[in-house]
């Protein structure tokens, strides 16, 4: 009787490679190839178009059109608001956001889910809706109305009602970027360094807070870029007169309305800088974050 001889059986190479590829890449390619087409022309046809269309548009009268759009009287005062609207609220944020973010996470206390609803309560809320709260508040005909004309306080259409209403939807972004990450942190830290004898504040400034430095830089990022483009709120608490209470968003839709594009997109298109400036620093943090 023949020995049977065992068949041996071929040795497969792109079994244990293909087993350790992620399932998306298992796809065939014919998917692959049309879920990456339709992402860019997606992208290409609602972002990279629009844009360019912004700097086609700006610079389609000449750089000396272009200058003269941007420091006009009217367009330097929207900017110099914006910024100075900017530099109040975003350290006002911080202060805020850290404070939230360290009370929720490192104590225990009746009503938290309460707070972090409210913190969030911005997200839901229209920009204008907010607006008209402000108005109704501190308006003419408001809450404190008459109070205010009487102590000669002017809160809307001036710059404490601008930035009131920004306060108001960049409230969120400072405190929702921290408490995730300080919740996954825990407070183990802490603890030790206060059982070692540090204070409540020394432990804050040399545990907690490099511990969530990238995190901070990131909502301030995200608040900065909100605060510059909010329109809703802060276009019914402004009052849109020109040359003293329009931001960058506000003149640019005026002029818009009054067919002057060219201006319009100009200014636009410092906006639409500060913006990819904005996303080059969150990326930038963002890499810094995974890294350190």
């Amino acid at each position: 009787m023949a020995e049977q001889i065992p068949i041996e059986q071929p040795i497969s190479t792109s079994t244990p490679v293909a087993a350790k590829r992620p399932i998306a890449l298992q796809e065939p390619v014919f998917v692959r190839f049309t879920l990456t087409f339709i992402a860019l022309a997606f992208l290409a046809l609602f972002l990279v178009l629009p844009l360019a269309t912004i700097f086609i548009t700006a610079f389609e009268k000449g750089w000396d059109t272009y200058v003269a759009s941007i420091t006009h009287p009217d367009a330097l005062s929207a900017i110099k608001l914006t910024l100075l609207v900017t530099a109040i609220v975003v350290p006002l944020n911080a202060i805020f956001g850290l404070l939230a973010a360290w009370y929720i996470t490192k104590f225990s206390f009746r009503g938290k889910n309460i707070l972090i609803t409210l913190i969030d309560l911005p997200f839901a809320i229209s920009p204008v809706i907010a607006g008209l709260v402000f108005i109704l508040l501190f308006g003419a005909q408001g809450l404190f109305g008459e109070w205010l004309f009487t102590n000669d306080i002017k809160i809307v259409f001036a710059l404490p009602g601008i930035v009131l209403a920004t306060i108001f939807v960049t409230l969120p972004f400072v405190a929702r970027e921290l408490i995730p990450l300080m919740q996954a942190q825990g407070t183990t830290e802490e603890e030790a360094s206060i059982s070692l004898g540090a204070s409540g504040f020394k432990t804050f400034i040399l545990v907690t807070l490099p511990n969530i430095k990238w995190g901070l830089l990131y909502g301030l990022i995200l608040c900065n870029a909100r605060a510059i483009g909010e329109f809703g709120a802060v276009s019914v608490v402004s009052g849109h007169i020109r040359g003293m209470t329009n931001t960058m968003p506000l003149h640019i839709e005026i002029l818009y309305n009054e067919y002057q594009f060219s201006a319009a997109f100009a200014v636009a298109s410092l906006m639409s800088i500060l913006a990819i400036i904005t996303i080059i620093i969150k990326n930038v943090i963002e890499w810094k974050s995974k890294h350190v």
